[in-house]
């Protein structure tokens, strides 16, 4: 894939995106099983998943090589992210990643934060709040990133905060900074402030993509089931009350991805010139997502909602991770500012 290939609208993988991908596939499907999910539900952390993914040079990767990361793009990182959502791995990959950038924008990279030693966080929530609020990577992060006001600043505690329950089943927890037993100025000003701006971007982005993948895992898994359950001596995979519905989710993977591969490259490339596409593929799947879940629990009927089914783990995390960062509506609502402001100008 070249430069200006995403930009002409061709969304095919070059041989080397192709490799990158089958690799992390290859890894998440034998070291990520449906067990492994379930197995980490209670913290929403599997540590020894984490220190191989880290291995693998997953952190490593995301980060510019002027820091000793390996410079990839956010198309190579929006196909790792699409693994990450396929296997539900309970990592905190994309929290840290984002993190982790930010910091490097800013100067403030530690060694530990590269090879993912130590776990950065940041707060994702688009509207800037005071005192508390949910970290989705809180109860684990070494770190945690949060907005003061026109200040970026690093916050630190002795001891990690408790995990709150959630539907996504993800490690979060209650920050207060003002609690934090140390806090550290990153950057200051409206130059600071766009970098955590772009760092939400990110991180909407990469979310995004991560439910592209658990949205097509779901519908595989019904696709799979709808082959083998028979009606009036045929498949119900056959009703069109079964196949259609498959056939929209199958739309809405492919548009997903392309939507997250075309955000990844202008977020690189030309940053100022599409800025709504970056959230807009987080909007977009945080909707889709839910329904297609709905539609494999469905599909399987009693089954589907059962406690021990692979689908109903994909339900409540296509609707937990969709609302880590808050409400999309919010995110929406600055997409429309985006474009206003631009049609402003025009």
């Amino acid at each position: 894939m070249d430069r200006y290939e995403l930009r002409r609208l061709d969304y095919s993988l070059s041989e080397d995106h192709q490799a990158l991908q089958a690799a992390y596939k290859d890894f998440f499907s034998t070291r990520c099983t449906i067990e492994t999910v379930r197995a980490a539900e209670e913290s929403g952390f599997d540590k020894n998943l984490w220190e191989r993914l880290c291995a693998m040079g997953a952190s490593t990767m995301a980060l510019p090589e002027s820091v000793g990361g390996d410079g990839a793009t956010l198309v190579d990182l929006t196909l790792v992210a699409e693994e990450i959502g396929r296997s539900l791995a309970p990592v905190p990959w994309i929290d840290h990643v984002v993190a982790a950038r930010l910091m490097a924008r800013m100067g403030s990279l530690e060694a530990d934060v590269v090879n993912g030693t130590k776990l950065v966080a940041l707060d994702p929530a688009q509207d800037a709040s005071d005192g508390a609020r949910l970290i989705p990577a809180g109860s684990i992060a070494d770190h945690v990133i949060v907005r003061d006001g026109a200040d970026i600043v690093l916050v630190q505690f002795s001891s990690r905060p408790a995990r709150v329950d959630n539907i996504g089943k993800l490690p979060m927890a209650w920050i207060d900074p003002a609690a934090a037993d140390s806090q550290t100025v990153l950057a200051s000003g409206p130059a600071a402030l766009a970098e955590y701006q772009r760092a939400l971007d990110e991180w909407r982005l990469l979310t995004g993509a991560a439910l592209v993948g658990l949205v097509e895992e779901t519908m595989t898994i019904a696709a799979e089931f709808s082959k083998t359950r028979f009606t009036l001596g045929v498949p119900i995979s056959t009703l069109q009350a079964i196949s259609h519905p498959l056939a929209n989710i199958a739309i809405t993977v492919q548009a997903g991805r392309n939507l997250a591969r075309r955000a990844a490259w202008f977020l690189d490339n030309e940053p100022d010139e599409r800025r709504e596409l970056a959230p807009s593929v987080f909007v977009f799947m945080a909707e889709e997502a839910a329904k297609a879940a709905t539609m494999s629990v469905h599909v399987q009927g009693g089954l589907g909602v059962s406690a021990e089914a692979a689908a109903t783990a994909y339900l409540v995390r296509a609707r937990g991770w969709a609302v880590a960062g808050g409400d999309p509506g919010v995110t929406a609502k600055y997409i429309a500012g985006i474009v206003a402001d631009r049609e402003g100008r025009s």
